[in-house]
């Protein structure tokens, strides 16, 4: 199973008043980390989008364990957790420079047809990305 290391660099605009990171922004961390490991796959999101093909999320689901502050830089790990051939899975934790475990989660995508938002079967239309996807999928 492969994995997809990135480091955060906690900015201020991502704090609340307390300076912990605000909820909303480990979202938008999980996208970064999952831009990453599609990169490291050999994939891009803008070469799907030119095929005409999109990956919506269909379900997010975060634990928030540990705060995260401004000033600290925690890594984030990306990896596919499970993967059918039509749904993909993607999981995340996110650690601080001590190793402790600030949050953990996973978030549901599949693909659809850019004009028609219809899904679509990634093993098909994706035969490439499936290969792939199939061989670094987290095994049960």
């Amino acid at each position: 199973m492969l994995h997809s290391t990135t480091e955060i660099e906690v900015r201020y605009a991502e704090t609340d008043q307390m300076g912990i990171v605000h909820h909303s922004n480990y979202i938008v961390w999980c996208e970064l980390g999952r831009t990453h490991l599609i990169k490291q796959l050999g994939f891009t999101y803008t070469e799907l989008e030119e095929s005409g093909i999109v990956s919506p999320v269909i379900n997010v689901d975060l634990h928030y364990r540990i705060a995260v502050r401004y000033g600290e830089t925690p890594t984030l790990y990306t990896w596919i957790e499970s993967y059918d051939g039509v749904r993909v899975i993607y999981g995340y934790s996110i650690k601080n420079e001590k190793g402790e475990l600030c949050a953990d989660g996973t978030s549901s995508h599949v693909c659809v047809k850019q004009d028609t938002f219809r899904p679509i079967s990634i093993k098909k239309h994706l035969p490439e990305w499936h290969q792939v996807y199939e061989k670094h999928k987290k095994q049960a």
